[in-house]
């Protein structure tokens, strides 16, 4: 006997089996999924850094330290020109002190002489002359008066004088003191701006491993060697362009070795113009503090035609300077990590020479 086929109804008993081995098979599926796309998404997310190139670290430190020096020089000219006009308010507020005490004792003897008069003059000078028991000693009298009315109105226009110098004071020692305040600005936002530049040349340095920090380092003490050509630099065979010449050399000289350091003028670190600052004051002359202004500091002369003490004014800008020594060369404070040293007058652009 056959017996009836009976249809499977959805949802019944024979499903579960399958139904759990599909749900496994698309969790597990699921999870490859998302794993893939973790570790796509990392993959894409931290690439790995290409090692920086020794090269192109040397030449972006060396572009930095360029701008620092620039930056360094404009602060340098700040600090010059923020102690002049220190100066220059200074000695104005003194003489408007001065004007005013002076304007003061003014208006206090124009006072008594005022009283004096009215008290004096009170009555009509006829009045005055018909009553008076003794009539030319009243004469004597009114031309005293006179004469003192005569002094009153001199004094007056001395008092005047005297406001309008006391006013023309007060507006200059205000605009120096308006003009001190830019000069402040001035000189902080340079020393910022160099300072950063430096925070990102030392960050390009760091990421150089020690061993290519020793290299770069060695490579521009081996510049240096090259450039300077000897290990001495021989001063007989042209003499210094004056005795005083001759100190300032001597100066700059005994501080090869010393350290670079922005803004410094000796005499344990220099930078470029602080340098020739500090040499040539030890020989009683007084420089410019920035390389842009002891470009003027002197009778401009041409490079065949300098000797020992002459200063080397480098680049369009005029931002660096070194003391030529003879041979070809110059003393110099290079840049940061560097110290004073001899360098060929040929490695920099020569944009003026200058004798003191």
């Amino acid at each position: 006997m056959v017996m009836p086929h009976r249809p499977v109804t959805p949802g019944r008993s024979s499903q579960p089996g399958a139904a759990r081995r599909l749900a496994r098979a698309l969790m597990v599926t699921a999870a490859a999924t998302t794993a893939l796309a973790m570790t796509a998404a990392v993959g894409q997310a931290a690439p790995v850094a290409p090692k920086p190139d020794k090269k192109d670290v040397k030449a972006q430190v060396d572009q930095l330290y360029t701008e620092a020096e620039q930056e360094n020089e404009k602060a340098n000219a700040a600090e010059e020109a923020q102690r002049r006009l220190q100066a220059d308010a200074g000695a104005l507020q003194q003489q408007v002190a001065d004007a005013q005490d002076t304007l003061n004792r003014m208006r206090g003897d124009l006072a008594t002489l005022a009283g004096a008069e009215y008290r004096s003059g009170g009555m009509d000078p006829t009045v005055q002359l018909i009553l008076s028991s003794d009539p030319e000693a009243y004469l004597n009298r009114a031309r005293t008066l006179d004469q003192a009315a005569q002094q009153r109105a001199a004094k007056l226009r001395d008092v005047r004088d005297q406001q309008r110098r006391l006013d023309q004071k007060r507006a200059e020692a205000t605009g120096k003191l308006a003009e001190l305040d830019g000069v402040r600005q001035t000189l902080l936002q340079s020393k910022q701006r160099t300072q950063q530049r430096l925070q990102k040349a030392q960050a390009l340095l760091d990421s150089l491993d020690a061993t290519e920090r020793a290299q770069l380092a060695e490579d521009d003490a081996d510049e240096a060697r090259a450039g300077r050509g000897a290990d001495r630099v021989d001063l007989a065979s042209l003499p210094p362009a004056s005795d005083r010449a001759a100190v300032a050399v001597a100066a700059a000289l005994s501080k090869v070795g010393s350290p670079y350091v922005y803004g410094s003028t000796g005499p344990g670190a220099f930078d470029c113009s602080g340098l020739m600052y500090w040499s040539w004051r030890q020989a009683g002359v007084t420089l410019p503090r920035t390389s842009q202004a002891q470009a003027f500091g002197g009778r401009r002369i041409s490079l065949s035609e300098a000797r020992p003490g002459d200063l080397v004014i480098f680049f369009k800008d005029m931002h660096h300077v070194g003391m030529y020594v003879g041979g070809g060369t110059v003393v110099h404070a290079p840049h940061p990590g560097a110290r004073v040293r001899y360098e060929s007058v040929a490695v920099m652009p020569v944009a003026a020479v200058v004798r003191p």
